[in-house]
């Protein structure tokens, strides 16, 4: 099944260069990928132009109104032209096999769900000084202070399980039927946090779609940076989705398709 990598992005060319850099050494090469950026920049559509030889690129933007992340999403899923969708955060570098290992195990009915490796702030400043060049390891992971690096062995003929939580934006895949049948991201969501992937697991699993783990697999590198929002934010978010379940509409209101 052909992918498109779809890229969650806002305001950091120097992260997504280095994604870009990632991208073009991956051993599958056999992809789509769409910048989902939450703003509509001219560096952005710059790095684009110089990358559009290298990789099949496509920007999907808007201009920037705060948090809408979940509304330029389904506008990506909608330009995808590929069945299997990828979404990575625009803070995450993939691991070379990354787009192998998504290919190879995504099915129709059950959606993958990744985990990330947490960088230090030594080791992300020298990623981002060589434009994604700096080879990472494990034992360049564990000098330079990473944490989480459990989840960076890669293990491609083991099946490991996930830990607590399920699915985490930065790294999952579905098929682009299965998020269809749900009406794509919940656009209700404004604050940044847990809303957006909470949410659309609850409904995929509701709507019998089976999860599974690629961790240890498909491994994402996540960029070191301050968290970008308030614990308020996500409490805001856990009541709205508790809302949602309340009212148990899988096929969200205000996605793709507006009711």
């Amino acid at each position: 099944m052909t992918l498109s990598i779809i890229i969650s992005y806002y305001k950091n060319t120097k992260n997504l260069k280095a994604i870009f850099n990632a991208l073009i050494f991956q051993t599958d090469k056999y992809f789509e990928v769409i910048v989902s950026e939450d703003d509509n920049s001219f560096e952005t559509i710059e790095l684009i132009k110089r990358y559009s030889s290298k990789l099949n690129i496509k920007h999907i933007s808007h201009q920037d109104k705060g948090f809408r992340k979940n509304i330029v999403l389904n506008k990506s899923i909608v330009a995808s032209t590929n069945e299997g969708l990828v979404f990575i955060d625009g803070d995450c570098i993939p691991n070379k096999h990354f787009v192998y290992q998504y290919k190879k195990n995504i099915e129709k009915g059950t959606f993958l769900i990744g985990r990330r490796v947490m960088l230090s702030k030594k080791i992300s400043d020298k990623i981002l000084s060589s434009n994604g060049f700096f080879r990472i390891n494990l034992l360049k992971l564990f000098l330079f202070g990473a944490k989480v690096l459990e989840d960076g062995v890669y293990l491609p003929f083991i099946d490991t399980k996930v830990s607590k939580r399920g699915l985490c934006g930065c790294n999952w895949a579905v098929c682009k039927s299965d998020i269809l049948a749900v009406n794509g991201f919940d656009e209700e969501y404004l604050n940044p946090g847990v809303g957006e992937d909470v949410d659309i697991e609850w409904r995929l699993l509701e709507n019998a779609c089976k999860q599974k783990s690629i961790r240890n697999k498909a491994i994402v590198y996540h960029l070191y940076h301050e968290r970008g929002y308030s614990e308020d934010n996500v409490q805001e978010n856990y009541k709205l989705l508790d809302l949602k379940k309340k009212e148990d509409n899988i096929f969200c209101k205000n996605g793709i398709v507006k009711k």
